[in-house]
């Protein structure tokens, strides 16, 4: 009987039939080599050195990132300026940090206290926007439109282009973890977004492989045909990748 084990770094593991209960799981097959990346959250510095190691050692990887680049780190204005620069090298996805961020640009009033209380001040800092820790409901007008200002019309139509959620064979990419009752197709926003209350407990029955981030792992890992990515990299110091090749073979590279 095989079981499904994570490495990091160099080592490697294959996408095996079986996993640690004993369950049968599809063999994992992308229809080109993919490199899923988890949570930024500001942190820029983190974000360049692992580009680099992946066009090192995976140059023909489509890079694929899970979403939440803002908030909580010291640059998130840097990591959008990143992403957005890798064009179609790389597909972006949502995550409920932006999610929270365009909330706020649209009503401002009624989603401020919420998107501040989860790293939004660090955002409008890193954008060079003036603002107090604990910003009066009087300011949040101000705010946004500082914001909107920074980000320019571009930018912020970039991000609310962002999709929910990417598949290449029966690899499915996304920040957080849909229902596994259902098809992916007939998803509320709110399971990519914030995650299905069954996703980490239940298994699906459609063969499908589920990549994602949102949930802080000590080391990103495969099981139960789910490949968490999120280390938690803004207070952590570690961005993790799974380059996952189309065997079905999975390495995971830290920065």
């Amino acid at each position: 009987m095989f079981s499904i084990r994570s490495f990091f770094a160099r080592k490697s593991q294959a996408a095996m039939l079986v996993d640690r209960d004993g369950n049968a799981v599809a063999p994992l097959c992308p229809e080109i080599e993919v490199a899923v990346i988890g949570d930024i959250h500001g942190r820029s510095d983190l974000l360049t050195s692992l580009i680099k190691k992946l066009s090192i050692k995976h140059p023909n990887a489509h890079l694929v990132f899970v979403g939440d680049y803002v908030d909580r780190g010291p640059d998130s204005r840097g990591v959008l300026d990143r992403l957005e620069a890798l064009g179609d090298r790389a597909t972006c996805l949502m995550g409920n940090h932006e999610a929270m961020m365009l909330s706020f640009i649209q009503t401002p009033d009624t989603y401020g206290k919420r998107w501040f209380k989860n790293g939004g001040i660090e955002t409008l800092r890193s954008f060079g926007i003036v603002v107090t820790d604990e910003p009066g409901e009087g300011e949040f007008q101000r705010l946004q439109a500082a914001l909107k200002a920074e980000l320019g019309r571009e930018k912020l139509e970039w991000l609310q282009s962002l999709q929910l959620w990417w598949q290449s064979g029966n690899l499915v990419v996304t920040h957080a973890g849909p229902d596994p009752k259902a098809s992916i197709t007939v998803q509320k926003n709110d399971a990519f977004l914030w995650g299905h209350p069954r996703f980490l407990r239940d298994r699906r029955a459609d063969d499908l492989w589920v990549a994602h981030g949102h949930w802080i792992q000590d080391r990103a890992n495969a099981r139960n045909a789910r490949i968490a990515v999120d280390t938690g990299a803004f207070y952590s110091g570690r961005l993790s990748a799974a380059v996952i090749a189309t065997d079905g073979t999975v390495r995971f590279i830290t920065a």
